[in-house]
């Protein structure tokens, strides 16, 4: 098969199109030729030597990817040959086929179709587990959604919308608001021309945010603190904004406040199977009516994911860049 090989880490021309070998699924596995993949902030990372694969994942980028099933491992049982899925990966899915457990499979939804289904595993997977199933958001609640035009921030913006909560996000030009409006945002901040922070507090009536899914990390964590509500919730799943910061407990302790920090792809197959299987049985029923859907960008061959890292580091885009596996 072909797979995008990191050839060292660096630029986005470190990632070549290249023949390897074909993966081999294990017994609880199935073996799925790739319809298409999507472009996460995670990818850059790994491409530039900062965020390895975990041990025993492929050594090529991709967390999710949809497809058809080819092959299925002796103890795999619900799947067969021909079903059309998307999975969550721990990586592999810049490739023409990639192995996966059973367990982080998931059907594609009628409403979607086969490559537009490779946007919604990692983004419905983290999400949901964070915000929900971590951070508890509860109908009623503010919800501030950082990066809210990016794939993971319309995926939220849809989600909390679908519980009953009000959704406030955060984003760099009048047309990523725009576009976080249509998708049923209450209350747009553009973080280049306001501070977030008296934002939240003047649009919730000096409330502030009960639940804040944060992807800036250090930069972002003491204004964090600052726009919580009491009894809020702070769940952070990325450090565009750096690694280390100073945190006030004081400030914190005033607020009952909670901080969690996640990721996803090193946590174990037992929890990733029983977050997908949370997703297929609260989400993909909102997918099917069409209330939760994937906000694609563009899509590009496989063997331009050179590009694809390029867009995304320009932040350019709105929702989620897909690579196609086209032949």
């Amino acid at each position: 098969m072909h797979a995008v090989v990191i050839t060292h880490p660096g630029d986005p021309d470190v990632l070549q199109w290249a023949e390897v070998g074909d993966p081999v699924p294990g017994p609880d596995e199935v073996l799925i030729d790739v319809a298409a993949s999507a472009v996460n902030r995670a990818d850059l990372m790994q491409r530039q030597g900062l965020y390895p694969p975990p041990p025993g994942a492929p050594p090529y980028p991709g967390l999710e990817c949809s497809g058809t099933i080819a092959a299925t491992g002796s103890e795999v049982t619900g799947w067969k040959p021909g079903d059309e899925v998307c999975a969550l990966l721990a990586g592999g899915g810049y490739a023409e086929k990639v192995a996966v457990p059973a367990g982080q499979l998931l059907p594609v939804p009628p409403a979607v179709g086969l490559t537009a289904a490779a946007a919604l595993p990692e983004t419905v997977c983290t999400v949901y587990s964070n915000v929900f199933l971590g951070a508890r958001l509860s109908p009623g609640e503010v919800l501030l959604v950082h990066g809210g035009a990016s794939g993971i921030g319309t995926t939220a913006i849809q989600l909390a919308k679908s519980a009953g909560a009000t959704v406030a996000v955060t984003a760099g030009s009048a047309e990523k608001l725009s576009a976080c409006r249509e998708l049923g945002a209450d209350i747009t901040i553009n973080y280049r021309q306001a501070d977030f922070v008296q934002g939240i507090r003047d649009a919730t009536g000096g409330h502030g945010a009960d639940v804040i899914l944060d992807i800036m990390g250090a930069a972002y964590l003491d204004r964090n603190v600052d726009a919580l509500a009491a009894d809020g919730r702070l769940v952070n799943i990325g450090l565009q904004g750096g690694r280390k910061a100073e945190l006030d407990m004081g400030k914190l302790m005033s607020k009952r406040g909670t901080i969690m920090s996640t990721t996803l792809r090193a946590r174990p197959k037992e929890q990733k199977k029983a977050i997908v299987a949370a997703v297929r049985e609260h989400v993909w029923p909102l997918v099917d009516a069409g209330k939760v859907r994937p906000v694609i960008d563009r899509e590009l061959p496989l063997s331009r994911a050179a590009e694809a890292h390029r867009i995304m580091a320009a932040s350019t885009h709105t929702g989620k860049i897909l690579l196609v596996a086209r032949s």
